[in-house]
């Protein structure tokens, strides 16, 4: 029997269909990637300029340092305390708070340690926070870094050799992909190495031990809510992506934790911690874009439109992603067309395959010239537009497995939202922010979840914020996050 079409399923889908949809496209932004590769052990003097670079790489991936003096301090304690119970205590580090919603943290064998405003946001308490930093820190001191790029310089040693011997780059592919995977088994081993090397950071510093396995969980439950997969874009990148979590992992933590006390030992300090994320940025920065519903508003580059109803929004850095169900999809992105290029006649150029020439229109939108036309796939049925905005071409891709005559209608009416902000429009908008409650006498789960400024799964989001599990209740006095705009 097939498995029930489930959320997840849903949503893994909408790679699938924009796969299709962009099978045959060009001109899409490069994805952004972050590497951290490791300065060579002889080139000491080129070492500042090369960390430098790579920081500035973090930053531009990243959307930049979060600028909050009370949480780099609080951190920045953190991780003394945290030093002084680690095997390496004459390690120095320094603390980057990124200004990214993805929830992820990493460093550098430099011990430059980078951690996310969205990952601060969804810890609970200090021992949350500190098994991260703990976690990165076994990194540092296990030498993992430096480990893979020793064997990714193997790698491409194999790669070489065999390429030349054998005259056939495919087998020089070959040799690479094999020398690939052992590179990712051994990744996996050092993620449990790192695991067990912060969580005994954590407990001798005096922090619950439990917090790295409460942490994971709470990841984990959050990645299940994330509303598109398949993504490239750093911003998207979780902690989970590059630390895989697994109920196995999970099993270690709680193993690790377990040699060094029972639950409850150790400090969480929750109340300090979760007041200083009262005000916190929370979600996308509104320099970048961002959702709010089916509403998609970009101040920086002035304009906004409304995506179908029951559409659910992801914003990327290389495009804007929306979903309803399994059934419809949508993506918009931004491409150079030459200003002498019609519209058209891009629409006709060939970076959609199967493009109906007979159903190509022009019209105007908001006073931007537009075209559109329609397209079709072997599952998948395409409406097209295209929107001179500037300098630029704004284009809408929409697929449908049925394009039936009212959702063909609901892409149109979509499009015809698409608008230049005002000037007093732009000045308005404003990232959502964590604000601290105390809970209620008459406060429930479902009461705060109502408060939240927050259109999309606001219940399992707060729920996920704070920590609670699925049937997990709060209690009056307690302090819990909610999220407002």
């Amino acid at each position: 029997m097939a498995a029930p079409l489930t959320t997840a399923n849903r949503l893994r889908g909408i790679a699938t269909a924009l796969a299709v949809l962009l099978a045959g496209c060009t001109n899409i932004p490069d994805n952004k990637q972050v590497t951290l590769p490791v300065p060579q052990a002889d080139a000491q003097a080129e070492l500042p300029a090369a960390e430098e670079r790579e920081h500035l790489r973090i930053l531009a991936s990243y959307g930049g340092i979060y600028e909050n003096a009370k949480l780099q301090t609080t951190i920045e304690k953190t991780v003394d305390r945290l030093v002084a119970a680690s095997e390496r205590p004459d390690l120095k580090y320094k603390v980057t708070i990124l200004n990214s919603p993805a929830i992820n943290a990493f460093a550098l064998p430099n011990g430059h340690l980078y951690i996310t405003r969205g990952l601060i946001a969804l810890a609970n308490d200090k021992a949350e926070l500190a098994s991260v930093l703990a976690h990165e820190m076994g990194h540092v001191i296990a030498r993992h870094a430096a480990i893979r790029e020793e064997q990714a310089k193997q790698a491409a040693l194999i790669s070489h050799v065999v390429s030349d011997v054998l005259s056939d780059p495919q087998m020089g592919a070959m040799a690479l992909a094999k020398s690939k995977l052992t590179l990712a088994g051994f990744s996996r081993a050092q993620e449990f190495e790192a695991d067990g090397i912060g969580v005994g950071i954590s407990a001798r510093a005096g922090f619950d031990p439990y917090g790295a396995s409460r942490f994971l969980a709470d990841m984990q439950r959050n990645a299940d809510l994330k509303p598109a997969a398949g993504s490239a874009d750093a911003r998207g990148l979780d902690f989970l992506a590059t630390h895989p979590s697994t109920p196995d992992r999970i099993k270690n933590a709680l193993a690790n934790a377990r040699q060094f006390s029972g639950p409850g030992a150790g400090e969480r300090d929750r109340d300090e911690y979760l007041g200083n994320l009262d005000g916190l940025a929370y979600g996308e920065d509104p320099s970048e874009g961002f959702a709010r519903g089916r509403r998609f508003l970009h101040p920086k580059l002035g304009f906004t439109f409304l995506a179908p109803p029951a559409f659910s929004l992801d914003n990327t850095a290389q495009a804007v992603l929306g979903l309803k169900g399994g059934d419809e999809a949508m993506r918009l992105d931004v491409v150079s067309v030459p200003a002498e290029q019609s519209l058209p006649d891009y629409l006709k150029s060939g970076w959609m395959e199967k493009v109906d020439p007979a159903s190509v229109e022009e019209f105007t939108v908001n006073g931007f010239p537009a075209a559109t036309a329609t397209a079709t796939g072997d599952q998948w049925s395409f409406r097209l537009f295209a929107v001179r905005f500037g300098s630029d071409v704004y284009r809408f891709i929409f697929a449908a497995k049925d394009r039936t005559a009212q959702v063909d209608r609901s892409f149109r009416e979509s499009i015809a939202t698409f608008r230049r902000m005002s000037l007093k429009e732009s000045e308005q908008v404003h990232p959502l922010r964590l604000k601290i409650v105390s809970v209620g006498a008459n406060d429930t789960v479902e009461t705060l979840a109502r408060r939240m400024a927050i259109a999309d799964h606001a219940l399992d989001r707060f729920r996920v914020l704070n920590g609670l599990g699925p049937q997990a209740q709060v209690k009056p006095g307690t302090k819990v996050k909610i999220v407002i705009d």
